[in-house]
Parts: C-alpha cells; sequence; structure tokens
C-alpha cells in the first residue's frame, strides 16, 4: 500500500510540473522585418551639372540611338525605344503617348531629347487612333514592360540598361488623360508628365501620389485649361509633389514636334524626370525658386515646392 501511495504521489507531481512547464512557455516575440533602405540614400544622379541652357538646348550630354518597335508587338501599337550611349549603370524607363486619330510623330521629339539626359524612353503607336484615355493609360503599362523585357533579353542593345523600378509616363490630350490615368491607377510610377491631358466624366485623378507636372496650352479649344488641366492639377492632392506650367497662347499642340517652346518644354520635361525619377536634387532648382512666369512663353506656374 505504501509504494502504490507513493507511485501515485510521484505522478501527481510529474503533471503538476508538467502542467507549469506547459503553463510556463511563451511564444518568442515575433521579431520586426528588416526595413527596406530608403530610397533617399541611392544614388541615381549622373551628368553634369545642370544649366538653364544646357536643359534647354535640343539635345543633353549623351548620344542617342534609337530600335524599331514592331506595329505587331502586344498591348501598343509599335513605336521606338531611344537610349542614351556614353553611360553606364541602370537608368529610369519612360513612356510617351500620343493623343486622339494622332500618331507617334506628334510626340517622338520627347525620345531623343530625354534620351540624352540618362534615361530610356519609348514614343509608341497606339493600337487605334480612336483609343480612349484609359487604354492609352493600359498601352502606357504595356509600353514599360516591353522596354523593361528587352532590358533583360541579352540579345537587345539595351540589355541590362533599365532599372524596372524607376518609371514615368507621359502623354499628350487623350494619351495626357492616359498618363494620369496610369499613375492613378498605379502608385509606383515615380513620374507623370501629361500635355494638354483630355479625360472625360469620372476620374480617380485624387488617388495620384505621383510627382506629376501638367503641361497646359492657354488657348486649347480641344481640351480648354478650365475644364481640364486646371481642374486634373486641384484634383491630385495637395500632399503630392505637382506642378502646372501653361504656355501662353499656346494651342492644343504646344508641346508637340515642331513647336516653338521646345526650349523651356524640354528645360521643364527633363528636369521633373531627373529630379523624380533619379531623385537628383540639382535639378530643385530650375522647378522651384524662379520666377517661371518672367519667361515669356509661360503665361501660369503652380506648384507645391519645395520638393
Amino acid at each position: 500500500m505504501k509504494n502504490q501511495a507513493l507511485e501515485k504521489l510521484l505522478a501527481g507531481a510529474a503533471v503538476l510540473t508538467l502542467s507549469l512547464n506547459v503553463f510556463a512557455y511563451t511564444d518568442p516575440e515575433p521579431q520586426p522585418e528588416p526595413t527596406p533602405e530608403p530610397c533617399s540614400t541611392c544614388d541615381y544622379a549622373r551628368g553634369p551639372n545642370p544649366t538653364v541652357s544646357s536643359l534647354e538646348a535640343a539635345s543633353g550630354p549623351y548620344s542617342v540611338r534609337t530600335i524599331n518597335v514592331s506595329s505587331y508587338v502586344s498591348g501598343f501599337g509599335g513605336g521606338t525605344i531611344h537610349y542614351p550611349t556614353g553611360t553606364t549603370g541602370t537608368m529610369g524607363v519612360i513612356a510617351v503617348v500620343p493623343g486622339f486619330v494622332s500618331a507617334e510623330s506628334s510626340i517622338k521629339w520627347w525620345g531623343p531629347r530625354i534620351a540624352s539626359h540618362g534615361f530610356v524612353v519609348i514614343t509608341i503607336d497606339t493600337n487605334s487612333g480612336y483609343d480612349q484615355p484609359d487604354s492609352r493609360a493600359n498601352q502606357l503599362n504595356a509600353a514599360l514592360n516591353y522596354a523593361i523585357s528587352q532590358s533583360k533579353s541579352s540579345s537587345s542593345p539595351i540589355y541590362g540598361m533599365i532599372d524596372e523600378n524607376r518609371r514615368g509616363v507621359m502623354g499628350w490630350s487623350m494619351g495626357g488623360g492616359g498618363a494620369l490615368k496610369a499613375a492613378a491607377d498605379d502608385s509606383s510610377i515615380m513620374a507623370a508628365i501629361p500635355q494638354a491631358p483630355y479625360y472625360s466624366g469620372y476620374n480617380n485623378f485624387d488617388d495620384i501620389t505621383t510627382p506629376t507636372l501638367i503641361i497646359a496650352c492657354e488657348n486649347d479649344s480641344v481640351a480648354p485649361v478650365s475644364s481640364h488641366a486646371s481642374p486634373f492639377y486641384y484634383d491630385i492632392p495637395s500632399t503630392t509633389d505637382k506642378a502646372f506650367l501653361e504656355i501662353n497662347n499656346g494651342s492644343h499642340s504646344c508641346a508637340n514636334s515642331g513647336n516653338s517652346n521646345s526650349d523651356i518644354l524640354g528645360k521643364y520635361g527633363v528636369a521633373w524626370m531627373k529630379r523624380f525619377i533619379d531623385l537628383d536634387t540639382r535639378y530643385d532648382q530650375f522647378l522651384c525658386g524662379p520666377n517661371h512666369t518672367g519667361e515669356y512663353a509661360i503665361s501660369e506656374y503652380r506648384d507645391t515646392c519645395n520638393y
């Protein structure tokens, strides 16, 4: 009997010890995931120190070569890839789309102008001249993805040149509406420049966090500033880096090929992309600070400086 009582006592003690151990056990504290390195520490700057004359010049510090893109490509209507030579490392990629019933030729001048400052630029035709802004937004994305795929192909002249995380969009007229729509739908796009933007009906431009420069044309009869470019600017939250540049006496095509304001447009267009895709603060001086309307070509300038 004494042995049985002792066995019961020992068994009870074992159960008690096990219970205490169970209650004493706690899961380890979850460890926080590593914080990604902030982009402000990245160094994407390239090229000499910019000046007004260097930005207003017809080309930047790098020579530019081109690749023709077949109209049979998927997602957009073909076009041209413009890329710089004489520089190394990866760079941002920018897609540019034309407007309603307009061809790539109307916006193609932006390709060599921006590429010569250290970007890969793809200027495109659309699937149809009648494509609406939302379709043009999708085609901008398809063009960016195509250029990125070429950068991943060892047989491509631009192999290894593109940083796919640094993307920008541009567009004119309905293409400008498309650029705004692309930025509204994808906050990872780093910069947008809609020109004489046209977009009718409901929009979600109040979702835009992408730094956006709107180029407006003062005498635009197709996409009047008062019902398109100006309200679009105010739709974009004030917390978003943004600017509004209106070309004095400009018609709807004031930012297109063959215009007389290419020096001013080039200066601001390049500066915007350098500042927000390359994160190069050397270009702040051209976007903030000066009396912009002192330029004869500019009738109005708004901004949310300092960036």
